[in-house]
């Protein structure tokens, strides 16, 4: 889902809401993410996941052009687990979809 069809789908399930009114309130919540996240903090959505920055350490990679080894610095890189009624959620689905391929 691209972030235009969850503005979309959002609108139609809050039809008291104008279309733009949606899009304001979706880039507030992704931007407040985003500057959380570059301050180092965490973000926390009960029972949806949490998001934080992780350390990637110096390595020695690969040029996949040519193959030659090139040296990549140390970098703050953002992550994302999933909270236990998502997972649920997922396989849930995921279940639901094996369940209709079987029958």
């Amino acid at each position: 889902m691209t972030r235009s069809e969850l503005i979309a789908e959002l609108a139609a399930a809050h039809t008291q809401l104008r279309d733009e009114d949606v899009d304001t309130i979706v880039a507030t919540i992704f931007d407040g993410i985003k500057l959380a996240l570059a301050r180092g903090d965490r973000v926390e959505l009960r029972g949806f996941g949490a998001f934080t920055v992780r350390q990637r350490g110096p390595r020695v990679g690969r040029n996949p052009r040519n193959g030659e080894t090139v040296s990549v610095e140390e970098k703050s890189v953002p992550f994302f687990k999933a909270g236990k009624e998502l997972r649920l959620r997922v396989d849930a689905g995921k279940a639901a979809r094996t369940d209709r391929l079987r029958g």
